[in-house]
């Protein structure tokens, strides 16, 4: 991904190193607030484009944003 922002964690129980990529950019596909990140194991790609739900709070928040709201 482009512009992509890193995180890492270790997922104890399966004994890998979790990684993933995101270009942090909001998407709607008329039903979900979701942002796409690529998912790797041990640096190897398991998902690609994967779908993060934004939590219902960080929506909530959004929402009185741009309703003006806030």
């Amino acid at each position: 991904m482009p512009d992509a922002q890193r995180d890492e964690r270790l997922i104890e129980g399966l004994k890998v190193i979790e990684t993933t990529e995101s270009d942090n950019i909001l998407r709607w596909d008329g039903v979900t607030l979701y942002v796409e990140q690529d998912v790797y194991h041990n640096g190897q790609l398991v998902h690609r484009k994967y779908r993060r739900r934004v939590t219902a709070e960080v929506a909530k928040a959004l929402l009185s944003v741009v309703s003006g709201n806030h």
